[in-house]
């Protein structure tokens, strides 16, 4: 594989180079970090680029373009994304661009629906950011999460619907049975119904030292920032669950050893997944095992985890990366007081995946009583955009 033609300079300590960082790894795109604390010489790169001035994040482009500390709207234009709707009305305005959201879409753009998706970061999802699938149906020998999405993503726009990434949702006021949305750009856009399916993502666990370290050593998807530790002696990952045993799994590429840590004392995952992680000779599962907190070093990296065994007992592991996978947060704080919620924020929906108010639908992971599974988010994509029609036609006819 040729090497990124996207060359981010950046620092640990620098919050807007791993926002920067963070935003690239979410539309999945390539790049190549030039850490200036590892390697000082490069910082005369970067004054030649800024007439003098030390700038980061500095993100040249392939054709030698470059800017300094880019807000990620800046980004997003250099990059080519579509940020902005072409109409101001649509029939349906789908909120995510998720496989549920995509196949809402095709299902919906097939019925002749003006269709709008709206999706605050990379189109796909979490399934565009995982390594490998092997239960997708259709798929024998597996499929990577960033080429299926990407397939989802071309059916929907052979078929003619419009779609937006790295643009949120602000607010969304529905009465008289529709609803007006005003995106994070200032657009306001008018629709018949709506399909909530803004996902969820991983929690984070709350420890001291986990905010500070977010991106110079803590991080949530293996996918975007394993290949940054090529060659690491020791990498954690926390969660024991079907996530966290594959993203371990696919860490061993990277590093000479990772461990599992998970505080139940039997892993969460699928029997297939732990005998893998059993057998596999760069990794080891320790349960009944609390994390406690993350410790930077004097570079301002993750430079141990300190955790604590069943009896309390504290102990310190040496790691310069760790990966957090311990469950999902609905994507539903902007929703508070427009849907009903319930208790975890998950919308609440009836057997035809309405919401409480007319014209607004939910389906996949931010669902209650969804099982948080592609195979299933497809399939309520599908059922929800078949919804969405009845409704229509009932409130036209």
């Amino acid at each position: 594989m040729s090497d990124p033609e996207i060359v981010l300079y950046g620092a640990a300590w620098c919050p807007d180079c791993r926002r920067s960082k963070a935003f690239l790894g979410d539309q999945r795109i390539p790049y190549r970090y030039i850490d200036l604390e590892a390697h000082p010489e490069e910082m005369e790169t970067v004054l030649e680029l800024n007439d003098g001035k030390q700038i980061i994040p500095t993100i040249v482009f392939a054709d030698g373009s470059h800017v300094a500390e880019p807000s990620n709207e800046e980004l997003a234009q250099r990059l080519g994304l579509t940020r902005e709707a072409a109409e101001s009305t649509y029939d349906v305005v789908i909120i995510g661009g998720g496989p549920t959201g995509l196949t809402a879409a095709i299902y919906a753009a097939r019925e002749d629906l003006r269709t709008l998706v709206v999706e605050r970061s990379a189109l796909g999802g979490q399934a565009g950011v995982t390594e490998r699938l092997d239960n997708y149906p259709g798929f024998p020998e597996g499929i990577g999460g960033a080429e299926l999405a990407d397939r989802f993503a071309q059916q929907a726009a052979r078929y003619g619907v419009e779609l937006l990434s790295a643009v949120s949702v602000e607010s969304i006021d529905a009465q008289g049975g529709g609803a007006v949305i005003t995106l994070s750009t200032g657009q306001r856009v008018t629709t018949g119904a709506a399909l909530i399916a803004a996902g969820s993502t991983y929690r984070r666990t709350g420890a001291p030292g986990e905010a500070d370290l977010i991106g110079s050593g803590v991080h949530f998807c293996a996918t975007c920032d394993g290949p940054f530790y090529k060659g690491a002696p020791e990498l954690v990952v926390l969660g024991g669950g079907n996530s966290g045993l594959e993203e371990g799994l696919f860490l061993t590429k990277f590093a000479e050893h990772v461990t599992v840590i998970d505080r139940s004392d039997s892993a969460a995952g699928s029997k297939i997944l732990i005998d893998k992680v059993a057998a596999h000779p760069q990794m080891t599962l320790r349960l009944s095992t609390h994390l406690v907190s993350f410790n930077a070093g004097d570079n301002g990296k993750l430079e141990s985890l300190t955790l604590a065994d069943a009896d309390g007992v504290e102990f310190d592991l040496v790691a310069t990366g760790a990966f957090v996978f311990i469950g999902l947060e609905p994507n539903s704080t902007w929703l508070a007081g427009v849907v009903d919620l319930d208790e975890r924020g998950f919308v609440i929906t009836d057997r035809t995946m309405a919401t409480s108010v007319p014209g607004l639908f939910a389906a996949g992971d931010i669902r209650a009583g969804s099982t948080k599974q592609l195979a299933s988010a497809v399939g309520e994509g599908a059922a929800a955009a078949m919804q969405i029609r009845y409704y229509l036609q009932e409130r036209d006819a």
